[in-house]
């Protein structure tokens, strides 16, 4: 017994009377291989009852042959009972997945170099083939017969901390190896000096070096020792609006089934110096530092940038985007611009004259028979239009409606909004929407609703491209209604304007020829050549438009017309299918399925 007794304190510097474990070693004898399975065998059972913990997503666990392991049970041996080791990350759940995973594979390599190597100096070669029989190491091959083991000093290692930096530098933690033998246990100035020595000088925890030599917890426990500051990045300007860049065309029924078409609040008016936009200034980055008092430098904000378009200008502080003239307030697409308004106090008549303007125009009266209302933007009738000529690039509203008496012609680039349409042309690239249409004619390349009010169809030619929804189409008495879906209405009303326009242009060379030569001959039939040309190149390329749209037919199934009632006397055609309606039709979904027009 005196070998394992030597092993011991040399291990351990214990003398073999004060010896803690002899009693236990003398009951036991290793020499005997049977008692020593039988004595493992315990031991597995005994940790096989005991609950494992799952370990945490921050947390390093370690194969139990691991080296640090090992000098854990040394240390048991020595001490008794220990908490067992804790390699959890303090912060590093805030980590993402994917850097938590690779900060653990560092802390693994790192800790198993520091713990191999403490364990060589702990454990000398000589004293692993004892330690293996008391089951504290693998077992190695026996000396020799008649070989002497030479007397080793007793080992003597100071307790040793254990620097973990992150790869960010922002967090370094700590874990203490205990003493071997007779080392020295560890104190607030081994801390501060292994701190030291591994350029950890900011953010250092200073109660944890006051609380942890004294703590039952202090060694195999990783703590954080010290956290750096982070760089805060600076936030980038900003713009706030005071003017839609996107207005919402939606009309709104009130409780009565009625619409207000003086009231859609489809323009944005500014009065010169009104602020249409903000910009708002970016903030300045500041500045972090490492856990090894490094600068980490921070980025500052970008400036915002007013998006100034045409009639708008800066405010002399930079700040603000001011509009330069009255007008309506638009955004096109990457910039604010101010259209001037021209408004009309009374009718467009001979006291006006025809309006031509660029901008939006507001009539606060009718529009007149006879006379032209032309603008590039939105135009707002309060009246009525009779038979004239209305024309807007953008929204065109009439709040009373449009008595035509077959001559007015209304065209828009977007939306028609009316309260009625009796007896004209209408021709919108967008939607039409309106209480009742009465014996007009109206291409559009959008979908015309007719739900509000009365909200019926009769008689004329209705054309529509994505649908129709009203809550009657037709009479009882079978007036003729045609209804034509898919396409692109306008495009063949230009074409035929355009085909109409050929023919006065011909009959007019045709009359010229007939005149005797003149200079003023010669000029006019050069002039109606060349438009000539002109219009047949026009004509063309409306053809070759026409023949795509032709191959896309299939595609029309989705155009339909939603009605409340469908009377007979309608002719609906969907694509090259028409169908004449013989019978009314109640809660009428009419479509084209499988090259057939169905009311469903």
């Amino acid at each position: 017994m005196g070998f394992k007794d030597s092993i011991l304190a040399m291990l351990f510097g214990f003398d073999q009377e004060d010896d803690p474990v002899k009693e236990v070693l003398e009951s036991q004898d290793i020499e005997e291989p049977v008692q020593a399975e039988e004595t493992q065998g315990e031991v597995q059972e005994e940790q096989q009852d005991k609950p494992v913990q799952e370990a945490a997503a921050n947390e390093l666990k370690l194969p139990m042959e691991h080296a640090l392991n090992q000098l854990y049970d040394l240390r048991e041996e020595q001490a008794g009972a220990l908490p067992a080791p804790r390699l959890r990350l303090e912060g590093g759940e805030d980590m993402s997945e994917e850097r938590l995973e690779r900060e653990l594979e560092r802390l693994y390599t790192k800790i198993t170099d520091k713990a191999d190597a403490r364990l060589k100096k702990a454990v000398p070669a000589d004293s692993k083939t004892a330690l293996g029989k008391m089951g504290l190491l693998a077992e190695e091959e026996p000396l020799s017969e008649g070989e002497e083991k030479p007397e080793a000093p007793p080992i003597e290692l100071d307790a040793l901390p254990f620097i973990f930096i992150s790869a960010d530098k922002l967090t370094a933690w700590l874990m203490v190896f205990p003493p071997v033998g007779r080392g020295k246990e560890i104190n607030k100035e081994l801390l501060e000096q292994s701190l030291k020595g591994s350029g950890v000088a900011f953010g250092v925890d200073t109660e944890l070096l006051d609380r942890l030599p004294g703590d039952r917890e202090r060694y195999f426990r990783l703590f954080r020792a010290a956290k750096g500051r982070p760089a805060v990045q600076g936030k980038d300007g900003y713009v706030v609006d005071y003017f839609e860049r996107s207005i919402k065309r939606q009309v709104s029924v009130d409780e009565h089934d009625r619409v207000d078409y003086a009231s859609l609040n489809l323009v944005q008016s500014a009065e010169e110096g009104a602020v249409i936009c903000e910009a708002f200034p970016p903030t300045k980055a500041v500045s972090g530092r490492t856990v090894l008092n490094q600068e980490i430098p921070g980025k500052d904000g970008k400036a915002a940038t007013l998006p100034k378009g045409q009639n708008t200008e800066i405010s002399k502080d930079g700040t603000k985007l001011l509009a330069s003239k009255t007008g309506r307030v638009e955004f096109g697409g990457r910039a604010f611009q101010v259209k001037p308004t021209m408004n009309i106090e009374k009718n467009v008549d001979y006291s006006t004259g025809n309006i031509n303007f660029v901008g939006d125009v507001h009539i606060c009266g009718d529009v007149l028979s006879g006379f032209q209302v032309k603008s590039m933007g939105n135009i707002t009738v309060d009246g009525v239009v009779e038979a004239g000529t209305v024309e807007a690039g953008g929204d065109l509203v009439i709040a009373k409606g449009i008595v035509g008496d077959q001559e007015a012609v209304i065209r828009a680039g977007r939306n028609v909004y009316s309260k009625y349409l009796e007896h004209g042309i209408v021709h919108a690239r967008g939607n039409v929407i309106t209480d009742c249409i009465l014996h007009s004619d109206v291409y559009c390349d959008g979908e015309i609703q007719v739900t509000s009010g009365r909200g019926v169809i009769v008689g004329g030619r209705i054309r529509a491209a994505r649908g129709i929804k009203a809550n009657a189409v037709g009479t009882r008495s079978g007036s003729p209604t045609t209804v034509v879906l898919g396409g692109q209405p306008c495009a063949d009303f230009d074409r035929k304007l355009l085909i109409q326009s050929i023919e006065d242009m011909e009959q007019e060379m045709v009359k010229l020829e007939r005149q005797p030569d003149s200079p003023d001959k010669a000029r006019r039939m050069g002039k109606i050549r060349l438009d000539l040309s002109v219009n047949r190149m026009k004509l063309g390329q409306f053809d070759k438009e026409k023949e795509k749209i032709e191959e896309k037919l299939e595609e029309q199934g989705g155009c339909r017309m939603k009605c409340g009632i469908l009377y007979s006397g309608v002719t609906l055609t969907i694509g090259k299918e028409t169908l004449q309606v013989s019978q009314e039709v109640s809660s009428c979904n009419a479509r084209l399925v499988e090259g057939e027009i169905r009311l469903m």
